[in-house]
């Protein structure tokens, strides 16, 4: 029998002028990867950054694998950076005033300077730069990067910090068709390579068709059948 990979519960009110938005829903599977779809003001979002520990929720209980990263029943909650969730936000959130590789060093960098665009290449930046085809624009400015090539930066700096789980919020959803189709075939390796746990919000049947080993439909907050 598998064991439970995720297992969340979660609870937030949000109030927007007259408008009242309440999110409540829970899951719990031996899913590894896991699809969340859902309309424009679903939750998909607002859930996801639960999860990461950048919002803050009414009650939640977040469990990988066994291990509680939030349990508002017993006042705990470990923050963003002792989840290890590799976060990939819609826009990218690359940092403008930053080369490839300081972005990518960000997530490994102590301190509160920005990393320096002149220290030696670490390991795993090099690693990844390989991979994603990045060592010929790492002094390059995001500004100067394509959009595939944006793309293939915020995920080379998600994986940098050996992450415990991706969190990919519309990853592909920017992109040209061949260029998402590229990009999902990269991601779809390196997570069966790693064995990283998944959770991606997409309105992508192709992404649910490649990474939805269960797929959380939500609607108004809450987690629908069908």
């Amino acid at each position: 029998m598998k064991a439970t990979m995720w297992e969340i519960s979660l609870q937030k009110s949000l109030r927007h002028g007259q408008r009242q938005f309440h999110l409540q829903w829970r899951y719990s599977g031996t899913a590894k990867k896991l699809v969340m779809l859902g309309v424009s003001g679903a939750g998909k979002s607002q859930s996801l950054k639960i999860i990461a520990g950048l919002v803050k929720p009414d009650q939640a209980l977040v469990r990988l694998q066994g291990d509680s990263l939030c349990d508002s029943a017993r006042g705990f909650s470990m923050s963003v950076q002792q989840r290890r969730f590799a976060y990939l936000f819609q826009d990218y959130a690359l940092f403008p005033h930053l080369t490839v590789q300081q972005n990518m060093a960000f997530g490994l960098h102590k301190g509160w300077r920005n990393p320096s665009p002149t220290a030696p290449l670490h390991a795993e930046i090099e690693r990844w730069a390989r991979a994603f085809g990045l060592l010929d624009v790492l002094a390059l400015y995001p500004a100067q990067l394509s959009g595939g090539q944006k793309q293939r930066v915020a995920l080379a700096r998600a994986l940098v910090i050996q992450p415990r789980a991706l969190l990919l919020d519309e990853p592909f959803a920017a992109l040209d068709a061949a260029t998402r189709a590229s990009l999902r075939d990269q991601l779809a390796d390196w997570q069966v390579e790693l064995d990283l746990p998944m959770i991606v919000i997409s309105h992508d049947d192709e992404d649910v068709a490649r990474f939805g080993e269960a797929v959380l439909r939500l609607a108004d907050g809450r987690l629908v059948e069908g």
